[in-house]
Parts: structure tokens; sequence; C-alpha cells
């Protein structure tokens, strides 16, 4: 279940196995891979590339894609465990985690998943996103802050060659916004970025970003992370130039900030701003409070303090860590007892963390542990690979398949290059079913 990274390396990797097997990926939405389709920032196309790669594993004989089924909905854990010898949950994490402060329930305080999905068209969120405020805060010090930091910042004319729908791009036109602070609380050395993430926001002609020399500051704990962190070198060299320089004259700021817990998010009917306490490190590396507080006039905050997976019907769950409880990807109950047949892989098996790459160790470990346990699984009682369409058809589940993405594929294309540009998405789910199912009898 899931058709993104994790779920398509964990079929390549059970492919490559030495053994005879058939794999079958269900995807709740319409279209394939994930997190790539739906939670890479559209101006990245190097790590959209990844898609070839997967695009090539779901060409493989022995692979078949349905899309648009919902786990609990269209199909159960028994009607899979009728069609087949073993079941992979693979759903990702694509909700965000939430930030105990005061205030951050206000009008105008937001996910940067809820964003991400807006900018990159996910067919079940909102077309329009309210950019009203000239001044935002985003809080966290990860790439999904620097992402939703610099789509805030960037003119909508910069993202026109990316394949932003219509939509996006008339919602970034009308963006009101001019300045953008991003919040860490920790210092520089413990930022999440990785280097090349970072310098990219220096790279738009619109975008003059600022760091304060104030909050370049290290311990001993700092100094050993360095030492130790060729990346977290190269990030913290990098902000220190920023540091030193003059700011120049572009029009939209973008302020990193470093040292800066957020406290409370302040207004009334809606958010007037963010009031953040100043840290200061402790030697190790971490960080406590000064009792120091400093108020930001901002008219939006976006949290972006990590993803959280959804608990699925009838799979166990940690609530706590977010995560399907499992032992080197066996399922566990809440017993700690293996449920037999069924595993996991991907950021609902270890949380949230980790580059898209960083999911085929995942897959391996996964994937061995199914083979290890081959001779004890319970044999499919409806093993033909018609069974599961019959059964989806009976269900009047209107499925997409590998065929109808390349449909899908297509006609983006020809919409994109209409306008010169590679590829314009699909939206409305009712459409992308529509075209992925034109040439279906």
């Amino acid at each position: 279940m899931g058709a993104g990274p994790a779920g398509i390396y964990a079929a390549d990797t059970l492919l490559k196995a030495e053994t005879s097997c058939e794999v079958d990926l269900f995807e709740r939405l319409p279209a394939p891979f994930g997190l790539v389709r739906y939670g890479v920032a559209p101006d990245h196309p190097r790590i959209k590339g990844i898609v070839n790669a997967l695009h090539n594993v779901l060409e493989k004989p022995g692979v078949r894609l349905f899309g648009n089924v919902e786990f609990g909905a269209d199909i159960k854990l028994e009607d899979l465990r009728s069609f087949y010898d073993a079941v992979i949950f693979s759903t990702g994490a694509d909700a965000d985690r939430a930030l105990e402060i005061p205030g951050i329930e206000l009008p105008g305080s937001f996910g940067a998943a809820d964003f991400v999905s807006w900018y990159d068209g996910h067919p079940d969120v909102s077309r329009g996103w309210p950019l009203e405020a000239e001044s935002v805060a985003v809080i966290g010090a990860g790439n999904v802050a620097l992402d939703v930091a610099r789509i805030l910042a960037k003119t909508a004319d910069e993202l026109l060659y990316t394949e932003i729908p219509y939509n996006v791009y008339q919602g970034l036109a009308a963006s009101k916004v001019r300045e953008v602070h991003v919040f860490g609380r920790r210092g520089p050395a413990q930022a999440k970025f990785t280097p090349l993430e970072l310098r990219e926001l220096d790279h738009s002609p619109n975008v003059e970003v600022i760091v304060d020399p104030e909050d370049i500051e290290f311990d001993d704990g700092s100094v050993a992370e360095l030492r130790a962190n060729r990346q977290a070198e190269m990030v913290t060299k990098t902000l220190q130039e920023w540091a030193i320089r003059e700011p120049g004259d572009r029009p939209n700021r973008l302020y990193l900030h470093f040292l800066h817990a957020p406290d409370e998010v302040l207004g009334g009917d809606r958010v007037t701003g963010l009031r953040t306490e100043r840290m200061e490190l402790d030697g190790t590396g971490n960080v406590r409070g000064t009792g120091r507080y400093r108020e930001w006039q901002v008219g939006q905050v976006y949290r972006a303090v990590g993803y959280l997976s959804a608990h699925l019907p009838e799979i166990p769950f940690d609530h706590r860590n977010g995560t399907i409880p499992h032992e080197r990807g066996r399922v566990l109950d809440m017993d700690g007892q293996q449920l037999r047949g069924v595993y996991t892989t991907g950021w609902i098996k270890r949380g949230p963390v980790g580059l898209i790459g960083h999911t085929k160790g995942d897959a391996l470990e996964t994937i061995t542990s199914l083979l290890e346990d081959r001779q004890g699984l319970a044999p499919a009682e409806e093993p033909d690979p018609d069974a599961v369409e019959q059964f989806l058809l009976a269900k009047g589940c209107e499925y997409t398949t590998w065929d109808g993405w390349h449909q899908l594929d297509g006609h983006e294309r020809e919409l994109g290059a209409a306008r010169g540009r590679e590829r314009i998405k699909v939206v409305e789910r009712a459409e992308m079913v529509r075209v992925s199912q034109t040439l279906r009898p």
C-alpha cells in the first residue's frame, strides 16, 4: 500500500531477489510517485529526476499499479490477505506535526505540509491560498522550511517555467509577501539544511537573503559537530559569508534567524505577530532559554517542524512516534506479536527523517525479513491476478493503472508544451481519473 519512493523501492528490491514473484502497488492518489510528485518544491527538477528511476521500476514485468484506491474504504486488510501472500505498508507521512505554543490555532497560522500540497497541486487541497500578509514567519530549520520560505519569497514569474498549475501561479502572482523570516531554535551548526538547498536561496534575482551576525554563535559542542560533519561545516560556512556581507537591493527579503525559539503566535481573530525567546548555547550544542523575548510583526506563520504519518485502519500504530510498530519491517500487534504476512517500510516505518534515497536501505531491511519468512506465509486464497481487478470493479472503484499514468503524463506534457513548459499538472482528482481512463474499454 503506497506507490511513492518507499513502496516502489520495496517492489524493486523484491523483484531483484532470487525468487519468482509479482507485485501490485496500491496508491490512494490517481498518480504514482508520492512525495516526489506532491512533496518536492517545483523548482527542484534535479530531485524530481528521481521519477525516472522510479518509472523504470514500474515498467518492469511483474509490477502493476492500482491508483485512486484508498485503504480502509476501497480495500481492507482481509481483502488484501485473500489476494496476496504478503502485504507491505509504505504510506509515508504527509500531515504536519503539531507545535504546542499558544496562538498556533489562529487563522493565518498554517502547517508547511498543507502549503506544500497547495503549491504542488495536490488534488485533495483547496485551490486557493491566502497570501495576504506582507511579512510572514516560517518556524523550522530544515529543508522543508527553506522550500516554504523560498516559494513565499520568489515571484510567480520565476516559477512559471516549472510544472505549477495555473491556480498556483495565479495565487503567487497575487501574493503580497515581501518579507520572510525563518526561525531556528538552535545555532547555525545545528541547522538541518543541506548545503545545496541553502545556497539555492541566494540564486533568485528577487530575493535578498540576510543573516544577523549576532546569530552566528558556536560552543564546544558546535565545534565538535562541525569537525565531524562535513555537511554542517559547509552550511555554516555559507551562513557566515552571508552574515558579513552588506545587504543588496533585491526587492524581497528572506531573513534566517538562529537561537530564536517560538514562544507564542500573537493575535486576536487572526495572526498579527510571533514572539520568540532568545536562546543560548549551553556548551554541548544544545540550547537553553535566556528569558529575553522579541515580538515580530508578521501576518502569517508557517510551522515546518516535521511530518506525521496517518493511522491506517486495522493496522497497529504508535501514536507517540507516528509510526507502525515493527521489528526489522515485520509489523507487530499491540502485544508485540508479529502480524503474519504484514510488513512496513519508509517513513511510516521509521518516521519522517532522512532523504528520499534513505528509503532504499529501509526497503532492503523489510524485504530481507519478508524473504526470511516466505516459507511460513499463508498462501493467497485468490491468487489469480484478475481477482483483485474484479473485486475493485464490483466495488465501483474507479482505479487507475500504469497505462493510465502514461496517458496522464502525456496529457500534462501536452498542456505544458502549448505554453512553452515541460509540464503543467492536472490538479482535479476527477480530471486525473478521467484522463487516466480515456482508453479503458
